[in-house]
């Protein structure tokens, strides 16, 4: 990341709530060492049981592993795990486009892990070196953008929403219209900055598929935005909830798992999927073209899909899992969730997105327009 300045924290002093470490320390954007080994660190830890160096470069979305995970992982194998920050999938694949940095494991969305097989960024995972693929629900095995996880392992799946502070609020906000096309919340809404996502929620709230969009609702959504422009405080790099938080901001477009983190501290906080439906996504685990650690890489990937592993990071996040032995380990309250799990008539309206090649520039384009209005 560009601008960014290598930081090492104890994780173990670390209280990882959702609350964004980006925005704690004050800074853009934040590599971090566990272990006290810089970022992409040298081979001095020696050899890992794997042949390899004992080290591995992980770039992840913010607190989006659980409290011990890494270090539990280190103890285990030797292997010390560098994590660093990226705040959008349109940085990620900026990255990696540039040239692999040093990078074993990333975690790309749905969109963007098809997105990156086609570019060829990332690289086919030898599934001998999995087991604990058998630990995934199978529905999360053939997916349509990456058919029998040739390239990914899931991660979390996730549904984006509008996360509101229940006190600010006349009736709950069921509908994206309060976001993008309305001055109810003027000044107090925040919207993601990920250019793909706003265009087709956009279209979702005017009534079409975030699959079926055309360089014509592309028109229109960018001219609702633009009228929206003056009512919208800031679109937020992943830190959507910590607006909410600090009270900033009164509705935003978040993740579910986000809110529902928040809401385990201020219980005047709430979640809803619009009416018209949203989008879904999957966050992935791929090794990109490149990476210097493959070998322990897949042990990486192998160990976060274990059972016991996973239920640490999902007690920590609080998104729904795709991993059915974690999630048979869970607690009854958290299946029972709504926040976390959707109820079906409202899934039911919720999409996957496919990545798009024509629409992806035409998404970028009029998003800069809309940013810039």
């Amino acid at each position: 990341m560009s601008n960014s300045r290598d930081i090492t924290i104890d994780i173990r002093q670390l209280q990882m709530g959702r609350r964004s470490l980006l925005q704690g320390l004050g800074v853009a954007a934040v590599g971090i060492s566990f272990g006290g080994l810089a970022a992409c660190s040298d081979s001095s830890g020696g050899l890992a049981s794997t042949g390899e160096e004992a080290t591995l470069n992980f770039y992840n979305w913010d607190t989006y592993i659980g409290e011990t995970t890494l270090d539990d992982f280190r103890e285990a194998s030797g292997i010390t795990v560098n994590m660093s920050l990226f705040a959008t999938n349109d940085e990620l694949f900026a990255k990696l486009r540039a040239g692999n940095p040093g990078y074993d494991v990333i975690v790309p969305s749905n969109d963007f892990v098809e997105r990156m097989v086609q570019a060829e960024l990332v690289q086919p995972l030898d599934h001998s070196l999995i087991p604990n693929m058998a630990n995934i629900d199978p529905s999360f095995i053939d997916v349509s953008y990456d058919p029998g996880r040739v390239h990914s392992m899931p991660y979390t799946w996730l549904a984006l929403g509008i996360g509101y502070r229940k006190s600010k609020v006349s009736s709950p906000p069921d509908s994206w219209k309060v976001l993008f096309d309305s001055n109810e919340y003027a000044n107090r809404i925040a919207l993601l900055s990920e250019a793909g996502d706003v265009m087709r929620l956009g279209a979702k709230y005017l009534g079409h598929s975030v699959n079926a969009i055309t360089p014509e609702i592309i028109a229109q959504v960018e001219a609702m935005m633009i009228r929206q422009k003056p009512f919208i405080r800031t679109f937020h790099e992943d830190n959507g909830q910590d607006l909410l938080l600090s009270g900033e901001v009164d509705v935003v477009m978040e993740y579910n798992g986000d809110i529902a983190q928040i809401m385990t501290e201020d219980d005047d906080i709430d979640f809803v999927i619009p009416k018209e439906g949203s989008q879904l996504n999957s966050d992935n685990l791929c090794i990109p073209v490149g990476a210097p650690h493959p070998k322990n890489a897949h042990m990486f990937i192998n160990n976060l899909l274990d059972a016991e592993v996973g239920k640490k990071i999902t007690e920590t996040i609080l998104y729904p899992t795709p991993n059915a032995a974690t999630k048979a380990l869970m607690p009854a309250e958290y299946a029972a969730n709504p926040v976390i799990f959707p109820p079906a008539d409202l899934l039911a309206k919720c999409e996957y997105a496919a990545y798009n090649a024509t629409n992806q520039p035409l998404y970028e384009e009029a998003f800069t327009r809309i940013r810039a209005a």
